[in-house]
């Protein structure tokens, strides 16, 4: 066992995860197996998980049933962190008409304290939405459900395209593989980055992802579609974004004429083959930024921009922030 901290009596998290009916089941074991790993690789803080729902069983999002769950308490205790998994069967008609659900966010405004840790992974957020409990906080859900969100909880600033937003006690998260990503950062948080480095190597997670990345992966756009003579031009860019990539080089890579495959990259992606340059260029100056100590110079030779200036304006296009707020708020979550 790796140990964190000189020993003694370890802190207790009391951690409630929430099992709606068709609960995806990614939402519950991603997140927690992250908790059981942290249990085992230190001792200064303890994570004491207990499943809750309405019945004693559940379906799963998979077929797959659940048993054996707790009650609904009728208060969580003092400093409780309480997970809100998402739920195929969970939408705005639904929160809002359901008789179960509608039971289900009654008793989460009544039984969430203002200490509790309220953590809601993909729809578990329209359910917490549903409760008043985002109300006037800034939050997020996965990118199908956000305008759910808006309208359930209209006083909330709910934020596209983020992984996870911490704020306070109320911390959302996009759903699926990303409730991982944020039980590592609370992980870190909670007893250090040391701790969810390690854990995410035992999960053999690639890379930790901020939540100021985007849900829609820039390496994964406009790539719906069929087409493998514009799969091997954007397989070819992806390989090497810095290349001064000319029309030509990629017209013969699809083995089509310049003008047939610029309107057929168009049709197929629905982005110009510039954009898509820019695209992934972009992407590549995000990992650089996030993951080295390269000046903005650097950054921009690498990632395949003429000048700095040229990497700000194109980045401009894409992003709120400018590339030094996003190095600045990345190492901030590192």
């Amino acid at each position: 066992m790796t140990t964190n901290g000189t020993g003694g009596t370890p802190q207790i998290i009391p951690v409630y995860t929430l099992v709606p009916a068709d609960a995806l089941l990614i939402d519950i074991a991603g997140p927690l197996e992250v908790l059981r790993y942290a249990n085992k690789q230190q001792s200064s803080v303890r994570f004491d998980c207990h499943f809750i729902a309405q019945q004693t069983s559940q379906a799963t999002s998979i077929g797959l049933t659940v048993t054996g769950l707790e009650p609904l308490p009728d208060q969580l205790p003092p400093g409780a962190m309480l997970i809100v998994s998402g739920s195929i069967g969970v939408g705005q008609a639904e929160v809002q008409h359901d008789p179960e659900l509608i039971a289900l966010r009654r008793w989460l405004a009544r039984a969430v304290n203002e200490d509790t840790r309220l953590v809601t992974i993909c729809s578990g957020a329209l359910l917490a939405g549903a409760a008043g409990l985002l109300d006037g906080h800034v939050c997020t859900t996965h990118a199908e459900c956000i305008d759910e969100l808006r309208a359930l909880s209209p006083t909330a600033r709910v934020l596209d395209n983020r992984l996870y937003v911490d704020d306070g006690n109320r911390i959302t998260s996009a759903g699926i593989s990303t409730g991982i990503d944020l039980m590592l950062y609370l992980v870190g948080k909670f007893i250090s980055p040391q701790i969810a480095l390690s854990v995410a190597r035992s999960m053999v997670v690639y890379l930790r992802r901020s939540g100021s990345d985007p849900q829609l992966s820039p390496w994964l756009s406009g790539r719906n579609h069929i087409h493998p003579g514009i799969h091997r031009i954007q397989d070819a860019v992806m390989a090497d974004p810095a290349r001064d990539w000319s029309l030509a080089d990629l017209a013969r890579l699809a083995a089509l004429s310049e003008r047939h495959m610029t309107r057929l990259f168009r049709e197929q992606t629905d982005l110009s083959v510039t954009a898509y340059i820019n695209t992934i260029r972009v992407a590549l100056a995000r990992d650089l930024l996030s993951q080295t100590r390269l000046d903005m110079e650097s950054v921009a030779e690498r990632s395949g921009f003429s000048s700095t200036r040229h990497m700000r304006r194109v980045w401009g296009e894409l992003n709120d922030a400018p590339p030094s707020t996003f190095r600045r708020i990345a190492s901030m979550q590192a």
